[in-house]
């Protein structure tokens, strides 16, 4: 089985990938990227992510790509 990425460790993929923090309320995160995509992160950062979390950040980044080309 994986060792799950820790939230911060996807927030690092986002921002590396040109994403921007937005404000955010509690624990949820807003990031946006100049294409429109837009991506919530919740939970603590140095917490292990989801599967549905990995997930929605490696979509994002595929939208990200496709509206580049």
């Amino acid at each position: 089985m994986d060792v799950p990425r820790k939230i911060r460790e996807l927030e690092s993929i986002l921002k590396k990938a040109g994403f921007v923090w937005e404000a955010g309320k509690g624990s949820h995160r807003k990031w946006r990227h100049t294409t429109g995509t837009m991506i919530i992160m919740s939970g603590n950062p140095g917490h292990d992510a989801k599967r549905y979390q990995e997930k929605q950040v490696f979509e994002a980044l595929e939208e990200v790509q496709q509206h580049e080309k």
